[in-house]
Formats: structure tokens, sequence, C-alpha cells
């Protein structure tokens, strides 16, 4: 089984070397860097599994770093801050990342919160002789869940994994109502938490690329007071 490997991004040597000690005791290999550029030269030369990347950073921060992995590729993003306001977190979500943790932070959440984030992933990509065909098509929107591929007109959008897998669960259930808290149980796989805007971020994400009019959507649907949905 081949190893996972895992970028710690933190200006703080004492925050990386701790969270490399808990992820080589789950199992997993890690490579460290103090800042967004360092990051990023190594994203260029070593296949990463999964990125643990703090906000504030000298040089160049977690949201920019964010924004420029999200450029080219769609490996899960965990970012780590000590800030605890809702804007933040909406920020760091918008930017592309998966999940918000914040510092202090509870070992065994990030934890659970990485293996969580890998097994989503994984299943997003499995090779293609390991599943089966499965392509949905509404007018123009192409969901190609083989091939983890998203279409509108000839146009390939992209997608995080986890605004992927918010798309396939609505376009699977064409027509069915889903609340906030569905979404997130099915999606993140955890119970919902009160004040958490992290379905309502990555659904206007969604609407940026997939709607020409992401205030008007012709396929992703607000039912207000009630949730989201996607029409025939």
């Amino acid at each position: 089984m081949d190893k996972e490997y895992i970028l710690i991004v933190d200006d703080e040597k004492e925050i990386r070397d701790l969270v490399g000690i808990y992820m080589k005791n789950e199992g997993y290999e890690t490579i460290k860097a103090e800042n967004g550029i360092k990051a990023l030269e190594i994203l260029k030369n070593k296949k990463i599994d999964l990125i643990i990347l703090d906000v504030m950073m000298p040089k160049l921060d977690g949201i920019e770093t964010c924004i420029k992995i999200r450029e080219e590729k769609n490996i899960p993003i965990i970012m780590l801050s000590a800030k605890t306001e809702d804007m933040d977190k909406i920020i760091g979500l918008t930017t592309g990342a998966d999940d918000y943790v914040c510092k202090p932070f509870n070992p065994l959440e990030l934890i659970a919160r990485v293996k969580s984030q890998l097994r989503r992933y994984k299943k997003l990509n499995i090779p293609q002789n390991f599943v089966k065909e499965g392509v949905i098509e509404i007018d123009d929107l192409v969901i190609d869940s083989t091939n983890y591929k998203v279409t509108v007109g000839k146009e390939e959008i992209k997608l995080t994994p986890m605004e992927f897998k918010i798309l396939e669960l609505l376009a699977e259930n064409k027509n069915r109502v889903f609340s906030i808290e569905k979404i997130y149980e099915r999606v993140w796989g955890e119970d919902y938490m009160e004040s958490n805007n992290t379905v309502m971020v990555h659904i206007r994400k969604i609407r940026e690329k997939i709607e020409v009019n992401p205030r008007k959507p012709r396929y992703l649907k607000t039912v207000w007071g009630v949730g989201y949905k996607i029409e025939e």
C-alpha cells in the first residue's frame, strides 16, 4: 500500500513538529514548509495527498497559497488559524479550502478531519477500471462521476472535492430539496453545528463556477427557508 504524504505548512516550527508527530503516529509521511512559497515549490516536485495550511504566515499567507494551489490541484486542504470569527472561516473556504480548524486545536479532531478528507478524496479519484460508469446530464451541465469531471457546454469546470460532492449529491437526487444540515451531514459525514456557514460558502462557489448568472441560477436553485435543489 502506498504511503500517504501530508504537507504541513506553518511558520511556527513548534506547530509543524507537533502536527508532524500526530500524523506520523497515524502512519502518514509528512513534509514540512515554513511558508507558502516553500509549499508551492514542494508541490511542484512531490506527490502530496493532503495539505494542512496555516492562514497567518509571512511572505505568502495561507489564503494566497490556497488560491495558487487551487489553480492546478484539487487535493484536500485543511486550513489552520488562531482566528475564530465566521468571516475568517468564510474567506478560507471561499479560496478553495475543504475544511477549517481553529487553534488551539484538539489533536484527535485534526486527525479525524484528515482521515475524513483523505477518504473522500480517494473515492473521487478511484481509477476508471474500478467504478461503474456514471454520467449525469442536466441540460448543458454534465457531471462525470467516473472521471471526476464537470462541464457546462464545452467548458470544463474545476471544482474542489467538496464542491464536487455537493453538486453530485444534488444532481443524483434531482428535484429533491436538501437542507443545509442534510447536505453537511451527507457530504462531510459529521453532525451539523449551528452557525456553520460551510455549506452556503460552497454553494456560492459552485454557482460562481457553473452558472452564467449566479444571482439567477439555472441549475442550483434555492428553496427559501428549506434548502437547495437541482432541477431537471
